[in-house]
């Protein structure tokens, strides 16, 4: 497809600076440095999305919750602190903003007591967003994050793939480790954890992204945001892509899903809210849980727009 006038003046049309920020960058491949990238850089957290959530912020940092404990910080999902900071990190805001690093401090101290990130009591989900996160926020050389990326590469699957619970196999589902691998430079790469990468970019590809179990899985199919902890067919796309993977043939199944998908304006739609589960899943989160929303399900999605572009980019499908 090609990237028409409209559908990029439709995007940049934004009331929210992070999509700005990432349209201009990952779609139409300008510099950080680049005048218009740092005008709307800096207006992140002062409007748009991330003004809203540093808005709502309790006085030690915390969102939801009176206390501030490691699981006060986790429950309810999915907007108390740890899923607040994590759209944050995502919408590029970081330790710069002095609200965010009040956050992001309580939240890692808090993990770092808990065990997320030496083994005691880590949780790939858990781990993996958090190493995500923090490293996007600014704490990428913190000893408990580097600590925590270590323990991620010991948790890999015979077959190359990670799984959140129990299990001797990997699943789709389990995508966090590997999306903390692909948001480290590749030169902060250790040789262990490029091994890691290729083994768990191989069980991706050898899935096509979509396949696993006997029958198709229909939240997988759906696009989403935020993500949470939740696997989609383009977090996977992202996720592979960023990775240098980005051309290789066996990605054609998700592509043409995704092309698929888009309006005739060339736009893509958020079709679902987390979470997106079907009666028949087994799986309930634990506690109380309220959708995030950034945008309306159903309507076109500059954010999901942005990311799909980005991906087909990468891919020289753009």
């Amino acid at each position: 497809m090609t990237l028409s006038n409209e559908l990029q003046a439709w995007v940049l049309d934004t009331p929210d600076p992070s999509v700005e920020v990432r349209f201009r960058l990952d779609v139409l491949g300008a510099r950080p440095e680049d005048s218009e990238v740092r005008a709307a850089q800096a207006r992140i957290g002062q409007e748009g999305w991330a003004a809203k959530i540093l808005s709502q912020q309790g006085p030690e940092g915390q969102w939801d919750s009176p206390r501030t404990t490691a699981e006060d910080l986790y429950l309810p999902k999915y907007t108390s602190t740890n899923w607040r900071l994590l759209v944050l990190a995502e919408l590029g805001a970081n330790r710069a903003d002095p609200r965010v690093a009040r956050s992001a401090e309580l939240l890692l101290d808090r993990y770092a007591m808990g065990g997320c990130f030496d083994g005691r009591d880590g949780e790939l989900c858990v781990t993996g967003n958090a190493v995500r996160m923090l490293h996007a926020l600014g704490y990428g050389s913190d000893p408990n994050v580097r600590q925590g990326i270590e323990w991620l590469i010991t948790q890999q699957k015979a077959d190359g793939g990670w799984h959140c619970f129990p299990s001797e196999s990997g699943t789709l589902d389990g995508w966090e480790a590997l999306a903390a691998f692909a948001a480290l430079p590749p030169a902060e790469r250790s040789p262990a954890m490029q091994r890691a990468i290729e083994r768990g970019v191989e069980f991706y590809l050898a899935r096509h992204l979509l396949e696993e179990g006997s029958a198709p899985y229909a939240p997988w199919r759906r696009l989403h945001y935020p993500h949470h902890y939740y696997y989609d067919f383009l977090v996977g796309l992202d996720m592979i892509t960023r990775l240098g993977y980005a051309t290789d043939p066996r990605l054609g199944p998700a592509f043409d899903l995704l092309e698929s998908k888009r309006d005739a304006a060339g736009r893509w739609p958020m079709e679902a809210a987390h979470p997106d589960l079907p009666p028949e899943e087994e799986y309930a989160p634990r506690g109380p849980n309220y959708p995030m929303w950034l945008e309306m399900p159903g309507r076109p999605s500059r954010w999901i727009t942005t990311t799909a572009l980005a991906a087909l980019r990468r891919a020289d499908r753009l």
